[in-house]
């Protein structure tokens, strides 16, 4: 079988214990999953990733854990994961610490809004 013909057909299988009726179901090509609707969409293009995508990235996880967001698949807010909600707070304070002194006056910013805005969510969702 030639490397060309390996690629397409992905790998196969050969168990050399059972009888021949085992070997034959073991070297069966898998069937393909049935492809879902958006995969006949054409491709989405998304942002390239970037230190604020990263950010709001997080604030939105924290949100979401505060129980202010809903779930995209529910279309509903889940109650709140005041732990779960604090750890990703923590997170983005983090990476405040670590990238102190190498940011832009915007990416500095932006992250010290999120942190104020969350902190102040953080704490009215407590009471």
């Amino acid at each position: 079988m030639s490397e060309e013909d390996r690629s397409e057909r992905g790998f196969v299988v050969i168990d050399k214990r059972g009888s021949g009726a085992e070997k034959a179901a073991a070297t069966e090509e898998p069937k393909a999953p049935a492809a879902p609707e958006q995969a006949s969409q054409a491709p989405r293009e998304y942002p390239k990733p970037d230190f604020a995508a990263l950010v709001v990235s997080l604030g939105s996880s924290a949100l979401f854990h505060l129980g202010l967001v809903a779930d995209p698949t529910t279309g509903e807010a889940g109650p709140p994961d005041l732990p779960l909600a604090r750890q990703t707070i923590d997170l983005v304070e983090i990476l405040q610490e670590k990238t102190r002194g190498n940011l832009t006056p915007e990416e500095e910013q932006l992250l010290q809004s999120l942190l104020t805005d969350l902190r102040m969510r953080y704490v009215e969702a407590s009471k």
